[in-house]
């Protein structure tokens, strides 16, 4: 048996099944060129590839043995990283309680089938910066690959935890990436307006005061830009499909005229106000509420909450009342689409129907900055208006035909998730894999070995 084991035309065989194998899922024929060097490497044996060997020395040196196991683990951990699993920490509170901050979790490429990357040529490990640096970038563009999915065992399904590339994240003001850059043109140029109006100057458009806005930013800040791939990773619950429809009333969601599934440990913002004694904080500490969402003012608190801590803390003798906050209906916030003909907000947003694969949709001034940024920056479109006229790559358009599918995603900590009702739908090319299980959660508040939640420790997600 060892003896088959060893012999170069077994192992040149498991190598080309694995090989072919690869390529049918890839989907890439012209891979099939390379089979010749497989051939080589396990059979004739004419290039020297280990170059880094002494060729003929059957006991290499100690440091030669070592860079032969580094350039394996780089070389499979990379091929396992790409194509099946990728390990994920969560930075933010966006998702409490259902996943906490400081739990690291694998999320499934496989799930909904790996993508093809659209910049190859990029450092080992590294998403978009190269270590210890806070700005270098960790890959290169010279070789830009199109959108192209693997084939997966499952499509994404509503209420799957997915991760994903940033929607808003092709564009950075480089070292202030949080708000985003067109959060900030919108900021900017809502200040420009403000200032014109109280300097009773005439008010201009507002894509004259965006266009203000990001020639400020040019001139004041570095600005870069991102492919697909290198975009900043998120992680967010999948609350609408392609097709579906949305509506949310006072925090409410509906999906396609029903409420939404209930989510266990969903959290709003609350105020907890108390008879002017504080709530013991061994109290908040058990309920899991980390220090730095405790915001304390006098006898009121603002707390994220789910349901079953609301009815915990009211069993406490000194808390007098808790209201959930909500945006009033009808008072518009910066939300998605960013438009004065929807007075929408966080609490309160829709009908809205996610654009889906070969759906049409009609184009006029109103529907339009419902899907202007799909239209230009997710499918590539020429979009531009003149007299109030659409159109997509110098033709006039009433109408668009949708190339890909799109997602809702929204945090299950709902007041404080930066989320699909802050920068729009999801494409599916942004879409990287399902969050899978928790291998390890840390607790940031504790110490030594009591940081680690092990209730947490290979918890699968839902």
């Amino acid at each position: 048996m060892s003896s088959i084991l060893k012999n170069k035309w077994f192992k040149f065989s498991i190598a080309l099944i694995i090989c072919l194998l690869m390529i049918i899922w890839i989907g890439n024929y012209w891979l099939i060129l390379g089979l010749p060097i497989l051939f080589d490497v396990y059979i004739s044996k004419k290039v020297h590839w280990a170059f880094w060997k002494k060729r003929g020395v059957k006991k290499q040196s100690a440091t030669v043995e070592w860079v032969d196991a580094i350039i394996f683990a780089v070389v499979a951990a990379t091929i396992i990283r790409m194509f099946f699993i990728e390990a994920y920490t969560i930075p933010t509170s966006s998702m409490e309680k259902s996943l906490l901050v400081g739990d690291y979790l694998f999320v499934s490429k496989v799930a909904y089938g790996p993508k093809i990357p659209n910049t190859p040529l990029s450092f080992p490990f590294a998403h978009h910066t190269m270590p210890l640096t806070k700005s270098t970038k960790s890959y290169l563009e010279w070789i830009q690959w199109p959108y192209k999915r693997l084939a997966g065992i499952s499509e994404v399904k509503r209420n799957d935890v997915v991760v994903f590339n940033f929607p808003a994240g092709d564009t950075i003001i480089v070292g202030r990436e949080n708000p985003d850059y067109y959060t900030n043109l919108r900021g900017i140029g809502d200040q420009f307006m403000s200032d014109d109006m109280k300097k009773g100057r005439t008010l201009q458009s507002e894509k004259k005061y965006i266009d203000m806005a990001r020639k400020y930013l040019a001139q004041n800040t570095e600005i870069a830009t991102r492919p697909v791939d290198k975009q900043e990773n998120y992680i967010k619950r999948c609350v609408g499909l392609p097709g579906d429809t949305l509506l949310c009333i006072d925090g409410e969601l509906h999906v396609n005229g029903k409420p939404q599934d209930k989510i266990e440990d969903m959290q709003y913002n609350y105020v907890v106000r108390t008879n002017g004694t504080p709530i013991n904080p061994r109290k908040l500490e058990e309920l899991n509420i980390a220090k730095a969402d405790i915001d304390h003012r006098g006898s009121d608190y603002n707390l994220p909450l789910s349901l079953s801590k609301v009815e915990e803390l009211k069993k406490l003798s000194n808390v007098v009342s808790i209201i959930r906050r909500n945006s009033t209906q009808g008072i518009s916030e910066d939300v998605f689409p960013f438009s004065d003909h929807y007075t929408w907000n966080r609490d309160n947003f829709g009908p809205l129907v996610i654009p889906k694969k070969g759906q049409t949709v009609s184009l006029n001034l109103e529907t339009l900055p419902l899907y202007e940024r799909a239209i230009n920056a997710y499918e590539g479109n020429d979009l531009k208006v003149q007299d109030s006229t659409i159109y997509i790559n110098g033709k006039i358009a009433t109408e668009f035909t949708f190339k890909m599918d799109y997602y809702w995603m929204m945090g299950d900590n709902r007041h404080m998730s930066a989320d699909s009702r802050y920068w729009g739908y999801v494409p599916e090319d942004h879409i990287v894999g399902k969050a899978s299980f928790i291998w390890l959660s840390l607790d940031k508040d504790k110490t030594a070995f009591s940081k680690i939640r092990w209730n947490r420790v290979f918890k699968w997600i839902h």
